[in-house]
């Protein structure tokens, strides 16, 4: 009779062995004596995002699951109220990218996804090698210049319907699928540090040097300092990509085919597609001109209003087509990003690491090594602009204190943020694609590590070798 219940048991532990290795993992530091300049409540946050990060990258329950746990864990472990939980959830940052995925539906369900994707394909051709560097190559310097959060929002639709035509299994293609929807995420990640638009975390490091030290960067000497990076990154991604996820196919002819056949039966725009077109290139202007007054988000909510009240897109298809987990998931990491900032977690972290690697009688490259590792790590756990506002201070100041460059300090801590590739919640364009619901947690760190460490490793090259060029002291 016991193995009637025994089994059961056995397997569930089995498939979940790795959501309870978090929760032991999770467990075993919150009873350890926080440091002296540690809190009760800064070490259970610690807790709290060890045990995410273990279940973001193993998958053991769904996703959407861990957000959930976010939420409660902080109230259990008495981080945060209720209400301030509740509060953490919400912001114009997760607006945004509930925004970008309803928009992204109404280019779809106007069919526009089709003609920009055979615009691409008659451009690179239908192998799929140039595919994935056109793709790359499209993202990469789109975003430098309006961030990657817009450009994965535009090119989703694009590549989803390459990758429907490609085949209609999509297990069949997995590593093609792969392969190029980790093609937008990079591809905007890795140039969108290119100018002081490309993201969020350049501009609140461009304010903190004048601001805190009257440093003042030109955009033109911005983009002198970081566009050749952002260029060299873009042939190294495609390499690391193509022999990371060797795609199933190499050819995309029939997709072509395809895909040249259903736009000529659609035939010439008419009123709706016209209409559908201004209203997103309206949203697109706002969010150039007027985002900073108005907020990403709202404008991207104002063009789904759009959208709904001139009857192009239903509630329906926005309620049964948009992945409202990829919502949540974002919620969850700025929730527990604000609770780092909070008890103290995020500044106990960034002092404990630069401390332990800036060793007396050195040159400064231990220090820059952990600027830009510091970043990386952080970026990936809470974000690209929150662990910029967060380190930000820390790590400049670590620069003044050891007589080293400000702006070299803050060039690396702005630039390493911009390499995000291990998790869903690190960069808005990650969360993006994930939301299609082809990629799981483990492709991202699969596919990210390889190009991690190469994106940081040159890095240190620039600081070292092109930077002194420019006239920035090695």
């Amino acid at each position: 009779m016991y193995k009637e219940w025994l089994i059961p048991i056995l397997q569930f532990s089995s498939r979940r062995k790795w959501f309870f290795f978090a929760l032991v993992c999770a467990g075993v530091l919150l009873l350890l004596p926080p440091p002296a300049t540690l809190s009760r409540e800064g070490m259970a946050t610690l807790a709290i995002v060890l045990f995410s990060v273990i279940c973001f990258v193993t998958e053991p329950i769904p996703l959407p699951t861990v957000p959930l746990l976010i939420a409660v864990l902080q109230v259990l472990t008495g981080i945060a109220r209720p209400n301030e939980v509740a509060r953490s959830f919400m912001s114009d940052a997760v607006f945004f990218i509930m925004g970008s995925l309803m928009l992204a539906v109404a280019l779809v369900k106007q069919n526009l996804d089709k003609r920009l994707a055979l615009l691409i394909l008659r451009f690179t051709g239908p192998k799929v090698e140039r595919v994935v560097f056109g793709v790359i190559a499209v993202s990469a310097l789109v975003s430098s210049v309006i961030g990657g959060h817009t450009v994965a929002a535009l090119m989703l639709p694009v590549v989803l319907s390459l990758i429907r035509l490609a085949s209609d299994k999509p297990d069949q293609i997995r590593n093609l699928t792969t392969l190029l929807l980790l093609s937008i995420a990079y591809g905007g990640n890795v140039a969108s540090l290119g100018t002081p638009s490309g993201g969020a975390r350049n501009a609140i490091m461009i304010d903190y040097l004048d601001r805190l030290y009257g440093v003042q960067v030109s955009y033109f000497q911005w983009v002198k300092f970081a566009y050749p990076l952002a260029l060299v990154q873009i042939p190294l991604l495609w390499v690391v990509l193509l022999r990371t996820f060797p795609p199933e196919r190499r050819d995309l002819s029939e997709a072509l085919r395809t895909l040249q056949h259903q736009v000529q039966a659609a035939g010439k725009l008419h009123g709706n597609d016209w209409l559908a077109i201004g209203i997103f290139a309206l949203t697109f202007l706002l969010w150039m001109t007027a985002s900073t007054t108005f907020g990403l988000g709202t404008i991207a909510l104002l063009g789904v209003s759009l959208y709904l009240v001139c009857g192009l897109v239903r509630w329906e298809d926005l309620n049964n087509n948009v992945n409202w987990g990829v919502v949540l998931l974002y919620a969850g990491a700025l929730s527990i990003g604000i609770a780092m900032r909070k008890t103290g977690a995020a500044q106990w972290v960034a002092e404990t690491f630069v401390t332990f690697l800036q060793v007396p009688g050195l040159s400064d490259v231990p220090l820059f090594f952990a600027i830009g590792g510091l970043t990386i790590v952080m970026a990936n756990i809470m974000g690209q602009g929150p662990a910029v506002a967060v380190l930000g201070p820390i790590l400049l100041s670590m620069a003044e204190i050891s007589h080293t460059s400000l702006l070299a300090a803050g060039f690396m801590t702005a630039f390493a943020a911009s390499i995000v590739k291990l998790t869903v919640i690190g960069a808005p364009p990650c969360a993006i694609v994930y939301s299609s619901g082809y990629l799981r947690g483990g492709d991202f760190l699969r596919g990210g590590w390889r190009m991690t460490l190469l994106s940081w490793g040159l890095l240190l090259l620039f600081r070292y070798f092109y930077w002194p060029l420019l006239g920035l002291s090695p």
